[in-house]
């Protein structure tokens, strides 16, 4: 989708290998000299909840699903479930990746105002009434072999991101250009991944609501 669009490519593989002598992200951001702006912990325990519920979203709207049902396309141009469980996956990793290797080595951007910029990502990403181009590297392509797989990725990446969250210092002392007209920080774009995933639940959810999708 369009609001994910970033200026460059992000390398995941290159950030487990920086990461890979420190035990966690607190440790490798403190480091490279990160400056610390805490986010408050009523904002974390807010976002840890939304990642859960989010979560939960996902793995209840495709449980227990046939093959018929994962693959059916409402339409020619529409994504099926595969697709788009697929899709939420590989997002995970691809907006964590912008936030360690863009928007955590970006300059601060002082007198923002984080409240309308936090909200904004809560109302716009999870509006579906605004279609969006998904960016390039997270089109689905079949990379996880099998929707199973895609579920499982999905988990083992949306614990690497709550884990991001509970142990990262500083996201709100950098700042990058977003899709959304506003400059957006480490917190705010992790409160994009669960809005993400939030958005596309409602699409899977809209797969199923279609008057030929397969009873079983």
């Amino acid at each position: 989708m369009a609001v994910l669009v970033c200026t460059a490519a992000t390398s995941i593989r290159a950030q487990e290998v920086k990461l890979a002598t420190f035990r966690n992200y607190s440790e490798f951001f403190a480091a490279a000299g990160v400056p610390r702006q805490e986010v408050t912990a009523a904002e974390k325990e807010k976002t840890l909840q939304y990642l859960e519920k989010t979560k939960q979203g996902v793995l209840d709207a495709t449980k227990g699903l046939s093959d018929a049902q994962w693959n059916f396309k409402p339409g020619p141009d529409r994504w099926s479930i595969a697709q788009c469980m697929e899709h939420i996956a590989a997002a995970e990793d691809y907006i964590r990746g912008i936030v360690v290797e863009k928007v955590m080595v970006a300059p601060a951007v002082p007198g923002r105002d984080v409240k309308a910029t936090d909200d904004a990502v809560l109302a716009k990403v999870p509006d579906r009434s605004t279609k969006a181009q998904a960016p390039e590297p997270i089109v689905p392509t079949n990379r996880y072999g099998t929707p199973d797989g895609s579920v499982k990725h999905f988990i083992e990446s949306r614990e690497k991101t709550e884990e991001f969250l509970k142990t990262t210092p500083g996201l709100r002392d950098h700042a990058v250009d977003s899709p959304l007209g506003a400059k957006m920080d480490g917190y705010e774009f992790i409160l994009l991944i669960a809005a993400h995933s939030e958005r596309h639940t409602k699409q899977i959810l809209e797969v199923k609501a279609d008057p030929n999708y397969p009873k079983n």
